[in-house]
């Protein structure tokens, strides 16, 4: 329910041409339009929001002010000590986050006959996977193929990902399907069985995977169970603050601490995994975000240090449509799948402005243009919006379409008084994604031996841009991957003295770069506390 009159006279625009628009079929932007809408409008480009690297790995590249903060940080450990010589737990694969990559990686390395630790700073399951709702993309039906798979992400990330990794992304997907179904994964199927596929923004087939609206949560829900009925350890509400290394500059534990007692404690492993997810909690540009509580780039700033480069640090993916109305859930994703079974995105005056099935950025960077330039965007408590035309889907496809296909998405308006069945939404980009992220081999191993990734704290598989349905993929292969690298390789190694001597390097390096400020980092939290009553 809309109380604004300036809001519902859009809306009766919306309505009024909702018919004509039905009958659209927008053209699709050349490669050059893309090129010019994006260096105008998307925020990546905008060259006041990033710095250049003062040491590190990546020393000299561009990245987003408040992760330079970070990387640039004082370590956690700074005046503090702990006995590396009596480590509190022991693993052979020691895994740093409970999301869908580091349970993915729990369960195989222990199907490898490993030991494993997991940690994680929340709960088991609280992360960025809970919160996807559209689907997985894997190319497992006739017309389709994994080579066509491969096609549409590499330029949908625009010719920029690392292509051994999108080659294993693409062919290991139908299999990866196959070992969720089998775990215990309810996708949506026909009533013979077949799985029910759609299309995403950026796809030329229909290959979308999909549990209703809420895909990573039935995703994570199935692996979290896995983990647990396996009798897999795992240390909640616990921060890996600094990795370890032994004497040969080998990656061999991480110290860790209590969230509530701030207790240090060390983890000793012969190889180690980082899975801790994306960075869309620091807010870039004043973004809001889809992102999950912990999503604050802990595993970026963790391997950094340590001498882990990354890839691609200046691109992050906003998705085009986060809820822009009402205030309380400002941000909170609205699922591609919405389009992909019949919404269009339309202004303040009922136009359809763009192709529903546009890539992401492009996507993004067209509604902030319809805001700004062309100021036709829809005026909200929190800055412009347009419309996404929701009824459009049960108009074409008739009645009891929208509860059954994305239910979460239509109860999630209705605790607002927006019945998503008759009513438009409105909708902003929403800071999704961190397409950067650590360079990691096809076996998944970081620059330091014995350090893997997986997850979205990887970058490089995506290359400068995710098409939807790839991030709950890659958790899958990448996380599985890692799990069987690291606790093979963890049966030949051999574990030396352990040492933080990385850290007093890394000290010197900010010291002769003239760095001197209290950033302690990794974050770990958000920060919402207002400016006005910090250190009260």
């Amino acid at each position: 329910m809309y109380l604004d009159s300036k809001m519902n006279e859009s809306i009766r625009k919306v309505e009024a041409a909702r018919e004509a628009n039905m009958k659209l079929d927008p053209r699709r932007m050349t490669a050059e339009e893309k090129e010019n809408l994006l260096k105008t409008f998307h925020p990546d480009y905008r060259e006041d929001q990033f710095v250049s690297l003062r040491i590190g790995p990546n020393k000299g590249e561009k990245v987003p002010t408040e992760l330079a903060a970070l990387l640039e940080g004082k370590s956690r450990m700074d005046g503090l000590t702990v006995d590396l010589t009596k480590p509190d737990y022991e693993a052979d694969v020691l895994i740093i986050g409970g999301g869908g990559a580091g349970c993915s990686a729990a369960i195989e390395a222990n199907e490898n006959g490993a030991s494993v630790l997991v940690v994680t700073k929340l709960r088991v399951g609280d992360a960025n996977t809970m919160m996807a709702e559209g689907g997985i993309q894997a190319a497992d039906k006739p017309n389709d193929s994994p080579a066509q798979h491969f096609l549409d992400a590499f330029g949908g990330g625009h010719f920029a990902a690392q292509k051994d990794l999108l080659y294993k992304l693409v062919t290991e997907a139908p299999e990866a399907i196959q070992w969720l179904s089998k775990l215990g994964v309810e996708f949506d199927k026909a009533p013979d069985g077949t799985m029910i596929t759609t299309h995403g923004g950026g796809t030329s087939r229909k290959r979308m995977h999909a549990a209703k609206d809420y895909s990573g949560a039935e995703i994570m829900r199935t692996l979290r169970d896995e983990v647990l009925n396996r009798g897999i350890p795992v240390v909640d509400f616990t921060s890996a603050i600094e990795l370890i290394k032994d004497e040969n500059g080998r990656c061999a534990g991480a110290v860790l601490m209590n969230m509530e007692t701030k207790e240090l404690m060390v983890a000793k492993a012969k190889t180690v995994i980082l899975a801790t997810g994306g960075a869309g909690r620091l807010h870039y540009q004043g973004f809001p975000t889809s992102n999950h509580y912990g999503a604050t780039a802990d595993g970026l700033v963790l391997a950094y240090r340590a001498g882990a480069r990354l890839l691609y640090p200046d691109t992050l993916q906003y998705h085009p449509t986060g809820a822009a109305f009402p205030a309380q859930i400002y941000g909170a994703l609205v699922t591609e799948k919405v389009r992909s079974v019949g919404a269009m995105l339309v202004n303040a005056n009922g136009e359809v402005f763009m192709n529903p099935l546009e890539t992401r950025d492009v996507s993004a960077a067209s509604i902030i243009r319809e805001c700004t330039e062309r100021g036709n965007g829809v005026a909200t408590p929190e800055g412009y919006a347009v419309w996404l035309d929701t009824p459009m889907i049960e108009a074409k496809h008739g009645a009891g379409t929208i509860e059954k296909r994305i239910p979460a998405m239509m109860r999630m308006f209705a605790k607002h008084g927006i019945d998503i069945r008759k009513e438009p939404i409105l909708v902003y980009p929403t800071l999704h994604y961190q397409n950067g992220g650590l360079k990691i081999s096809a076996n998944g191993q970081t620059d330091i031996e014995n350090l893997y990734a997986a997850g979205e704290v990887v970058g490089g598989i995506h290359g400068r841009n995710r098409l939807m349905g790839n991030s709950l993929l890659d958790i899958i292969v990448f996380g599985r991957n890692a799990g069987k690298e690291a606790s093979e390789k963890a049966k030949t190694v051999q574990v030396g003295e352990l040492t933080l001597s990385h850290l007093s390097t890394y000290n010197t390096l900010r010291a002769e770069a003239g760095i001197d400020d209290d950033k302690m980092s990794p974050q770990l939290l958000p920060d919402y506390v207002r400016k006005e009553n910090r250190g009260k």
